[in-house]
C-alpha cells in the first residue's frame, strides 16, 4: 500500500503516522519488529523489564527488522539511568517517555541523536513536554488501558485542546483501533496514533493468551479507571478489580490499596494469565475487538480502513 507523507512519518521515517503503544507484558522485540517491519513504528516496552532484559529484546528487534523502532521509557522506572544507557549504546532511533517530568531526560536522549516524543494528558502536560525540548507529543484519552490521567478528559476533546496547544506534531491515543478512528483523530489535529489495546491482541504480543482472550470477549461497559488514589490505571474487572473497588468505596487510604495490590499483581494477570486475580490492564477500545491477528495485518487492515474513509465523501443530512 501506498505511505503517507506528513511530520511524523518524516520523523519516524516509518511509511505510516501508526505506533504501536509500549504495553508492559505485550511490548516484546516480536511484536515491535513485526509492526516495524509492516511500515509502522513498533515499540518495545520497558516497563516490565530488567536492564539485560532489555538488552537482549534490543539486539534482537534489530536483528528482525532493518526499519527504526522504539522503546518506551516510564520515567518513573527505578532502573531508569540504566535502561538509557542501554538505549544509547544499542542505537535506539526512539524513545517515547511516559509517567514523569520529561525535563529530565530529554536533552541527554536528544544529544544522543534520540528522537523523543512524550505521553501527556493534558494541554498543560504537552507545552511542558514541548518546553522540554520533545520532538512529539502523544495525547492520551482516559479511554487508553493501563496507567492514565487523573483529569479523566476523553481523547475527542484532549486533542483538539493540545493541537491548539503546542506547535510540535501531536499523536493520538485511547480508544483508538480501527482505521475510522484514526481518520477521526487526524480531522481533530493529530498527524498520527498510537495503538495499544489492538496490538494487545495480536498474534506477537508476548501477552498470555488468556489475557488475550479475555480482551477479544470484553464488552462496553467491562472497563473501568480505578487506582485513582496511587495511578489511575483502566482495568477489565475482575475478582481482583471487584476487590479494589470495594476497598475504594470504602475509603481505603493509599497504603491499603498499595497492599491490597501487592507486587507483580500486573504480571500475574498479563503475563501469566491469571483472569481472575491478576491485574488486567486494557483500553475501552477492547469492546471493538474480537479477533487475535498477526501485528503486519493489523497495520495493514487500520491503514487501508484510513484510507477507504479518507476517499468516501461526508455524509449529508
Amino acid at each position: 500500500m501506498a505511505s503517507f507523507d506528513n511530520r511524523i512519518t518524516k520523523l519516524l521515517s516509518t511509511a505510516y503516522p501508526i505506533i504501536q503503544g509500549g504495553m508492559i507484558w505485550a511490548s516484546g522485540w516480536r511484536l515491535a519488529s513485526a509492526v516495524s517491519n509492516a511500515g509502522a513504528l513498533g515499540v518495545i516496552g520497558s516497563g516490565s523489564m530488567y536492564p539485560d532484559v532489555l538488552r537482549d529484546h534490543i539486539r534482537k528487534c534489530k536483528a528482525a527488522t532493518i526499519k527504526p523502532f522504539g522503546v518506551n521509557i516510564p520515567l518513573l522506572y527505578p532502573d531508569i539511568e540504566t535502561h538509557i544507557k542501554t538505549i544509547i549504546e544499542e542505537g535506539v532511533k526512539v524513545v517515547i517517555t511516559s509517567a514523569g517530568n520529561p525535563k529530565i531526560w530529554t536533552t541527554h536522549l536528544k544529544n544522543a541523536g534520540i528522537i523523543v516524543i512524550h505521553v501527556v494528558s493534558s494541554s498543560k502536560f504537552a507545552s511542558k513536554a514541548e518546553a522540554a525540548g520533545c520532538d512529539a507529543v502523544i495525547a492520551e484519552g482516559f479511554e487508553a488501558g493501563g496507567h492514565n490521567g487523573r483529569e479523566e478528559t476523553t481523547t475527542m476533546v484532549l486533542i483538539p485542546a493540545v493541537a491548539k496547544t503546542v506547535s510540535i506534531p501531536v499523536i493520538a491515543a485511547g480508544g483508538i483501533a480501527t482505521g475510522r478512528q484514526m481518520l477521526a483523530a487526524m480531522v481533530l489535529g493529530a498527524e498520527g496514533v498510537q495503538m495499544g489495546s489492538r496490538f494487545v491482541a495480536s498474534e506477537e504480543a508476548s501477552s498470555h493468551p488468556a489475557f488475550k482472550i479475555a480482551v477479544i470477549n470484553a464488552n462496553e461497559g467491562d472497563t473501568q479507571l480505578s487506582l485513582k488514589q496511587l495511578t489511575p490505571v483502566r482495568l477489565i474487572k475482575n475478582d481482583f478489580y471487584s476487590k479494589i473497588n470495594e476497598a475504594e468505596m470504602r475509603g481505603a487510604s493509599k497504603d491499603d490499596l498499595a497492599l491490597l495490590l501487592g507486587r507483580g499483581r500486573a504480571k500475574k494477570g498479563m503475563f501469566e494469565g491469571d483472569i481472575k486475580e491478576g491485574e488486567l490492564e486494557i483500553g475501552q477500545v477492547s469492546a471493538l475487538l474480537d479477533d487475535i491477528v498477526p501485528a503486519g495485518e493489523i497495520v495493514n487492515r487500520v491503514w487501508q480502513e484510513f484510507m477507504n474513509g479518507l476517499a468516501e465523501p461526508v455524509k449529508k443530512a
